[in-house]
Order: C-alpha cells, then sequence, then structure tokens
C-alpha cells in the first residue's frame, strides 16, 4: 500500500483515512498490510502493519542490466531514467559517462537513499517521481499480492511497483483534481490521475460524486469503479470532560483547510448574517490555507472581527477538544469526495451542517445538508440549531447514534471485496 502521510504527521483526512483502514483490515486473517510512505518519522503507529519509509531505502547497489550500456552496472535506472549519484565528485564521473538522452540523476546519501521531505511542497512533482522510484525497487525485492496507491501522490509509484511486478494494481480516489481546482485543472495533475486511473485493475472512489467524476471526466469504465465509504475511529466510551469555553456565548465551527474547495467565504458571508440576527454566538474558523488572509481581511470588512477566531492549523487532541467546545459544526465544501471531519464533529455531540456537494452527505441522514454558495440557508440552519434546543437535541443524539454505526472495519471488507476482484481478473 503506497500513500503520501500517516498520523501522526498528516495535513488533512487522507492521512487519517489511510489509518482507519489498514486498522480495518488488519481484522481479516488473511490481509498483511505494508504501508509505504515517502518519509518515515518513527513514531507511527504500526500495530496494524508494517511502515516502511521510502526515504529509509537503498535503491544503490542493485546489479541490473542496463539495456542502453550493454553491460552490468551498480546503479538503478528505471524507466523515468533516473540514476541516483552521492556527491558532486559522483555526480561529475557519472555524467562524464554516456548515457541515453532519456536519463537523469537523482541525489542519494552515502548510503544510497534518497532524501524525501513528505511534504507538499514546490517540489512535490519531482518527489512523486523520486517516490516511484523506490516503489519498483520495493516492488522487486518483496512479495506480495496486490498494490494499493492512495491518491494521485501515490499513483506513479503504484504503476512503478505494478510495472515491475505485474502485480494487479488498485488505486484509491480520494479527490480528484476537479475538486481541488474548482474545475481549473492543472494539465499535470490531470495527466498523473488519468493515468493511474487507465493503468489501475480496479478502482475505488470514496462516494458516488467522486465516482461519477472519475467515469464522466476520465473516461473510465464504469465496471471497474466502486464506492467505499470512509468511516470514522471509534472515541473510547469514557466521555472527556466537557472544557470550559471561558465564554457564555455559543460557538460555531469551521475545521478544516481554508481553500476554495471548502468554501470558507461562505462561512463568514453566513456568520454576518447570523450575527445581526443575534449576539451570544461566536464563529471559530480552525485551519491553514492560502485564504486565510482574505478571510481575516473579509471578517474585518464586515466588523465582525470581534466575535469572528482564526485557531490556525489543528491536530490529534486539539481537534477534539475544539469540537467539545462547539455547539454547532459547518462544513460548506464547494466539492468534498467524502468528509470524514463532520463525523468527527458528530462523534462529539455536536450537531453538524454539511453541503449537498459533498459525498458524505450522500450516508448521513441526521445532518442539515444546504448548498455550498446559499450562504441563507446555511445562517437558517445555524440560528435555527442555536435558539431551538428540541432540534439541536434531534440532531446530536440521532447524529451520534448514526455516526457509531460507521466503522473502519466495514469499510475494509469493502475494500477486501475490490481486492478479490482485482485478484481473479487477474
Amino acid at each position: 500500500m503506497f500513500g503520501w502521510e500517516f498520523p501522526p504527521h498528516i495535513s488533512g483526512g487522507l492521512g487519517t483515512a489511510c489509518y482507519g483502514l489498514t486498522k480495518g483490515l488488519a481484522a481479516f486473517k488473511d490481509v498483511e498490510v505494508t504501508f509505504v510512505v515517502p518519509k518515515a518519522y518513527g513514531d507511527e503507529e504500526q500495530s496494524s502493519m508494517e511502515l516502511i519509509g521510502a526515504n529509509n531505502v537503498a535503491i544503490t547497489r542493485k546489479k541490473v542490466h542496463f539495456e542502453s550500456l550493454q553491460k552490468k552496472i551498480d546503479y538503478y535506472e528505471v524507466e523515468s531514467g533516473m540514476v541516483p549519484y552521492v556527491d558532486p565528485e559522483e555526480f561529475w564521473k557519472l555524467s562524464s559517462k554516456k548515457y541515453t538522452e532519456s536519463t537523469r540523476f537523482v541525489e542519494t546519501d552515502e548510503e544510497g537513499k534518497l532524501e524525501f521531505s513528505g511534504k507538499y511542497d514546490n517540489n512535490l512533482l519531482h518527489e512523486i517521481y523520486k517516490y516511484s522510484l523506490v516503489a519498483e525497487v520495493i516492488a522487486r525485492d518483496s512479495e506480495f499480492d496486490l498494490i494499493h496507491a492512495h491518491d494521485w501522490l501515490a499513483y506513479p509509484a503504484g504503476i512503478a511497483a505494478k510495472e515491475i511486478s505485474g502485480k494487479p494494481l488498485v488505486i484509491h480516489v480520494h479527490a480528484t483534481d476537479f475538486d481541488r481546482s474548482g474545475g481549473s485543472v492543472n494539465p499535470q495533475v490531470y495527466e498523473i490521475e488519468k493515468k493511474g486511473m487507465d493503468a489501475a485493475d480496479q478502482i475505488i472512489t470514496v462516494s458516488n460524486l467522486t465516482r461519477k467524476i472519475v467515469i464522466e471526466r476520465y473516461g473510465i469504465d464504469p465496471e471497474k469503479v466502486t464506492t467505499v465509504y470512509n468511516a470514522v475511529e471509534p472515541v473510547s466510551a469514557e466521555e472527556k470532560i466537557r472544557l470550559k469555553k471561558g465564554v457564555d456565548e455559543k460557538i460555531v465551527t469551521f475545521l478544516g483547510r481554508i481553500t476554495m474547495q471548502k468554501g470558507p467565504e461562505y462561512f463568514v458571508e453566513a456568520a454576518n448574517l447570523v450575527l445581526k440576527k443575534m449576539n451570544n454566538v461566536r464563529f471559530v474558523m480552525a485551519g491553514s490555507g492560502d485564504m486565510m488572509d482574505a478571510m481575516v481581511k473579509r471578517a474585518a470588512a464586515l466588523k465582525i472581527s470581534d466575535r469572528f477566531h482564526f485557531t490556525g492549523f489543528l491536530k490529534g487532541d486539539d481537534v477534539f477538544d475544539m469540537f467539545r467546545m462547539s455547539d454547532v459544526f459547518v462544513m460548506p465544501s464547494v466539492s468534498e469526495p467524502f468528509g470524514i471531519v463532520p463525523l468527527e464533529a458528530m462523534q462529539s455531540n455536536v450537531p453538524v451542517i454539511i453541503s449537498h456537494q459533498s459525498g458524505v452527505s450522500e450516508i448521513l441522514n441526521y445532518a442539515v445538508k444546504i448548498d455550498y454558495w446559499d450562504t441563507h440557508a446555511m445562517a437558517d440552519a445555524i440560528y435555527g440549531l442555536l435558539n431551538y434546543p428540541a432540534l439541536w437535541n434531534v440532531f446530536m443524539k440521532y447524529g451520534k447514534q448514526e455516526v457509531d454505526n460507521l466503522q473502519w472495519k466495514n469499510s475494509a471488507k469493502n475494500v477486501r471485496d475490490v481486492y478479490c476482484k482485482a485478484l481473479i481478473n487477474e
């Protein structure tokens, strides 16, 4: 299984979903998971699987045949034409030799390992292809039956592993660039996604919303696309003490990346509408992202900054502490393939308002659903939940019951069924 992040080092729902799924799969005696990430930190939870960091895999000293040179050498070339080098002197020595035009060089340390930041930065595309280089080494040296690659960052790794091993590939579409970009698709990302989908023997999507995009926008055969909904980690039966807010007002929370995909601007506009009708409420935007400055400025322009708070990025217990202080959670996503955060809020006895444009809306009955752009409907829903205790109690009580039944072991069973389908068709 190839992924890009794993708890506790996560930036969003992808790492959370990978963790839940591997734990769910561990319950099956006939499934063993080796999970590969670009960078392992050493403090990851590994009770349910073996975790390998691509940064810990040496890619040099593999005696292989270079067709273009017609001789054996101690360096490893993959189809992307990468050759590792150790230092500038070694690089000069290598680059003075004759190689095919497609050959490129990647820098390794003294042990022949590649460095990975594991982050989403300017070197992301370069890291993705370095990751596929290591994936080929792992696939060549390991015994396994099937490859599972999570999201576009890991598709090239999955393809490389499939090409070297001949084993079936399952890709897991947690989001597409149509979700992230609002339609202004990055051609490089689209190409990686399309190649992954074409190469895959089976495709898992996190909602029917995403399944429809995969089939219609990427031209994929519906027969090989299966929806498996995400779930949520059960919380301990021991209820944590409700935190003191420090204020008597109600608290309404947005928690997620502050990016166009998540619709933060609609939350700010709805907050302004609610504050025109009631004063004893505060709004919290928890998270970070490229739209944060714009949201701070908009709240200031609306003159609601004294009632609107920005916490920055939260993770781990801080997320649940925020929920325990919240009275209502809002997820106004413009295009959300699934959305695990509302499930975590419901677990914490917080009623949720979600957009119809989210995959999670397909499976939740006890959530208030609005269109992301309808700020008046969003404001009405917030006002109603805050001012009518009977309504708040219905969504809190039955929402908690509903989400407690969404377990990773059930999602894992459905994923295992997809594995079987891929293996049968091998």
